[in-house]
């Protein structure tokens, strides 16, 4: 059993990262493979960063979302399930810039918005189990963890 990650941090850390892009900064967060601890790195955060950070041995990047495929192809397959026949006008949402705002407001008016925010965190958090796994680290909820 590897080093315990809580599960609310982590997915934090996740967000943190992944919203890095969009706001044109630097967000990185790396989690200990010894501690389980997340370290913080990016415009705001005041924690310095330990010196081997860089050690892969010890330390791991956590990932931003796009290297999970939760995007284009999450979107089509909750559509498939849920919304069959907008299936085809939502992937054509995703030819064109614009696409989650358009797709976000089909679900709104579908009723469907509040399942795909659902269905979107809970594979999220499949894959970050998976993610913590395949690098040696077990994800826990940890006591003062929330939601999830």
């Amino acid at each position: 059993m590897g080093a315990r990650v809580g599960l609310e941090e982590l997915l934090a850390a996740f967000e943190w990262v992944s919203a890095g892009e969009a706001a044109a900064i630097d967000c990185d967060a790396y989690v200990s493979k010894v501690t389980g601890r997340v370290h913080w790195s990016g415009e705001g955060v005041d924690e310095e960063l330990p010196e081997d950070i860089e050690d892969g041995s010890i330390y791991v990047a956590v990932p931003h979302k796009s290297e999970f495929g939760l995007g284009r192809s999450l979107a089509l397959r909750f559509v498939e399930d849920r919304l069959p026949h907008s299936y085809e006008t939502v992937h054509q949402y995703f030819h064109k810039r614009g696409a989650y705002s358009r797709f976000k407001t089909l679900l709104e008016r579908a009723g469907q918005l509040e399942a795909w925010h659902s269905y979107e965190q809970n594979a999220i958090v499949e894959a970050l189990h998976e993610w913590s796994k395949g690098h040696g680290l077990t994800l826990v909820r940890l006591p003062n963890d929330v939601g999830g």
